[in-house]
């Protein structure tokens, strides 16, 4: 990891259980002296967490999800992502762009090209070298099938709108996240997250491991701490405390 910060986020569709794994890997950057910032999307900020009980609840059509999904992320890159960044900072993300692509465009059939644009848009920023635009270091796909994904999420909670979509919804996404690790392969590390959960935990950290960024000795004898609730591998809302704790919660 370079002084200028490590970025990581995490995909997958709805009841993949990435929010354990995104608690255990800040606590094992943490272990290794680095200082972490954990926050989601939508969300992250005062604001953003107004968009999310928006886009979460309230009936719309694609295009004002997309516009609000990125609207959201524009302040969330300003207040929250880019600072981390500068002071050097691990960035955990749950969920990115990889997520609007897959949800907004291939689950709901927004326009991909207007995506890319919007992409563009928003996340450009100002580096020593030029104008880039702002993508992940690494992004940890959770990859479930969505009839597996639906039995973890039978009876969680109750369902935002996304969560209570049919599988044939979340094949749609599913497929939108393949199409975008074909598109840039050496930024994902594509996890089966049908394994058990200390075999998922494992594969999540030889991803970080091979890369350099974990050491084995700080890791060897981690384990994911066990939820008490049987349910819990279908938490992907982020509600268990991981999102930045310096940002409003907010309406969730």
């Amino acid at each position: 990891m370079t002084n200028k910060g490590l970025f990581i986020s995490f995909e997958g569709i709805d009841g993949a259980g990435k929010s354990t794994h995104i608690d255990a890997l800040a606590r094992a950057f943490a272990a290794q002296g680095k200082a972490v910032t954990s926050t989601r999307e939508p969300g992250g900020t005062a604001l953003a967490e107004r968009l999310r009980a928006m886009i979460l609840g309230d009936p719309m059509d694609p295009m004002t999800e997309a516009l609000l999904v990125f609207a959201a992320r524009r302040d969330h890159l300003q207040q929250v992502i880019e600072p981390a960044l500068k002071r050097g900072e691990v960035l955990l993300c749950d969920r990115f762009t990889d997520a609007t692509f897959a949800y907004q465009g291939s689950g709901r059939g927004f326009d991909l090209a207007t995506l890319c644009y919007l992409e563009r848009l928003v996340q450009t920023v100002k580096g020593t070298a030029g104008d880039f635009v702002r993508q992940p270091d690494l992004t940890v796909w959770f990859d479930l099938a969505p009839e597996i994904a639906a039995q973890r999420l039978a009876g969680a909670r109750v369902p935002d709108k996304f969560e209570a979509q049919p599988a044939a919804f979340f094949q749609r996404v599913s497929d939108g996240y393949l199409q975008r690790l074909q598109a840039d392969p050496k930024r994902f590390a594509r996890i089966a997250a049908d394994q058990p959960r200390e075999a998922v935990w494992q594969d999540v950290l030889r991803a970080f491991i091979q890369r350099g960024w974990l050491e084995p000795k700080f890791t060897s004898k981690m384990t994911v701490i066990a939820d008490p609730d049987p349910q819990s591998m279908a938490s992907d809302s982020c509600d268990n405390g991981c999102c930045n704790p310096g940002a409003d919660p907010g309406p969730v």
